[in-house]
């Protein structure tokens, strides 16, 4: 459902309050967490509205809320009816009957165009893992500008591609002066995303909604400050929901454990209590959330006699 007239245009000279009018009260939850995601209760049934500026996404285990819904908004505001979700904010949407596909398959070809690489051939792996960037001192530098546009382009894939989020991190650290290796690099991930085009991600209907955590972090991963650097994802139920790679703030000077218990505590426990916020907005309680971590040091030392 799309918005007509969603901005004013013009210059106010005095303040504009805004207020539901008189009389059109519907019973709408807010959520707590989510502020632009409103949420009715009709028996059995729900009916979930999520707002984005002029662009309005809703949906119903029953139809005939979708429906009433949709004839009410449209009788009290001008507004076009789209029709079932299939693109959004660059994001292809493809509802089957056992699940959900998720897809940038368009954006990833719009990239190729951008940035020439439609002739180039395709790679395997997105980088590769004997390369270890830095600074690049002695390298040919070259424009910020158009280096930008392409890690900016690449950050935006990764809303549906967890697979580069940690290479496009890494070559995101070089942008205020790029050499050609830092360039090649992130050329790089495009031809590893030309070879797998039609990869993304699915949401099957089925699997519960149990949510868990993984986290991972390297110790001392990156050559120009010595930082670690932190990985980490969440599943609800067996679908993959969230995801980000993030350097650490901090340098962990003793041991990789603590760097490992920094990505766990800082990074992924922080955004598991977020989500668990989030899914109270949708009436879903998780009381005890399971994180994995990767920490075979830290089971080491509990096992050391010596210790004990």
């Amino acid at each position: 459902m799309d918005v007509k007239s969603a901005f004013l245009n013009g210059l106010l000279e005095e303040g504009v309050y805004v207020e539901q009018p008189p009389g059109f009260e519907n019973g709408f939850t807010k959520g707590k967490v989510d502020r632009t995601l409103f949420r009715i209760q009709d028996g059995k049934s729900i009916l979930l509205v999520q707002i984005y500026v002029d662009d309005i996404i809703f949906g119903s285990t029953n139809k005939e809320l979708c429906d009433k819904f949709s004839n009410l908004m449209q009788s009290k505001f001008e507004m076009n009816m789209m029709g079932e979700l299939t693109f959004f904010l660059g994001l292809q949407v493809k509802q089957l009957k056992d699940g959900t596909f998720i897809s940038q398959t368009k954006y990833t070809r719009d990239l190729m165009k951008k940035f020439g690489m439609e002739e180039k051939s395709s790679v395997k792996i997105p980088m590769n893992t004997s390369v270890k960037m830095d600074m690049d001192a002695d390298g040919k530098p070259l424009d910020q500008t158009r280096y930008r546009a392409l890690i900016g382009s690449l950050l935006y894939r990764t809303t549906r591609r967890p697979d580069i989020t940690f290479v496009v991190g890494v070559c995101a650290r070089f942008q205020y002066a790029p050499k050609e290796s830092h360039v090649t690099a992130a050329k790089r991930i495009l031809r590893y995303l030309k070879g797998c085009q039609e990869v993304d991600l699915w949401y099957p209907k089925e699997g519960g909604f149990k949510l868990i955590g993984y986290s991972n972090s390297d110790y001392a991963g990156c050559r120009v400050d010595r930082k670690s650097t932190s990985c980490t994802c969440q599943m609800l139920g067996n679908r993959l929901v969230s995801w980000f790679s993030k350097k650490q703030n901090s340098i962990a000077t003793s041991i990789h454990t603590k760097a490992k218990y920094i990505g766990c505590g800082q990074n992924c426990c922080a955004q598991v209590l977020w989500m668990r916020q989030l899914l109270r907005d949708y009436e879903i309680e998780e009381k005890k959330i399971p994180i994995m971590c990767d920490n075979t040091s830290a089971i080491a030392i509990t096992q050391n006699p010596v210790l004990h």
